[in-house]
């Protein structure tokens, strides 16, 4: 796979640069991203590697991409991870910066990124997995065309070094797309 950029309904999802570590860095240091996304965030050399293994996609395992305003202010994160051609499957994951929330710009993120994985990648299926608590995280699920499908038990150890329970939640690719505003 090759990094490629992708419109987003006012949003630009584009390939991660060297140049974005400070902008990261400093979106990582956030008590909610690091709660519930801690990667990348112990130190500037984490998120320069982080940054580095999105910028990657050479194995086909994923797909990532830096999600900016139309003047390339960054914005969040998404990315198609655990691609799985055989199976047609993958899963997303996705952060917004603190001043970005609540404007709809995860959902159109993660809509853009699950339309380019069915298309170009053909995939039948992508997963989103959060913790219970993470609301925010539900309502971009549901808002971004995802069916909830149950709850896993103590599935995943988060940022906080908690085990929490999650929600799994599909898309499928025959799902009708999403209403976005």
């Amino acid at each position: 796979m090759e990094p490629c950029v992708l419109p987003a309904g006012g949003l630009v999802l584009r390939p991660w640069r060297e140049d974005d570590v400070d902008a990261a860095w400093a979106a990582l240091q956030d008590p909610e991203t690091r709660r519930w996304n801690d990667a990348g965030s112990g130190s500037r050399e984490d998120a320069r590697a982080l940054l580095a293994r999105r910028r990657d996609w050479s194995s086909g395992d994923h797909a990532s991409w830096a999600v900016a305003d139309p003047a390339d202010r960054l914005l969040g994160s998404v990315s198609l991870h655990s691609v799985d051609r055989d199976q047609g499957d993958a899963e997303i994951g996705y952060w917004t910066v603190p001043a970005a929330r609540g404007r709809g710009v995860a959902v159109r993120a993660v809509d853009a990124a699950c339309r380019w994985g069915f298309a170009v990648l053909e995939l039948d299926r992508v997963q989103l997995f959060h913790a219970v608590e993470n609301e925010a995280s539900g309502r971009v699920a549901a808002r971004a065309g995802f069916t909830r499908e149950g709850r896993l038990r103590r599935s995943f150890r988060y940022g906080d070094g908690v085990r929490h329970d999650e929600l799994l939640w599909s898309r499928l690719s025959d799902d009708p797309p999403p209403a976005l505003r």
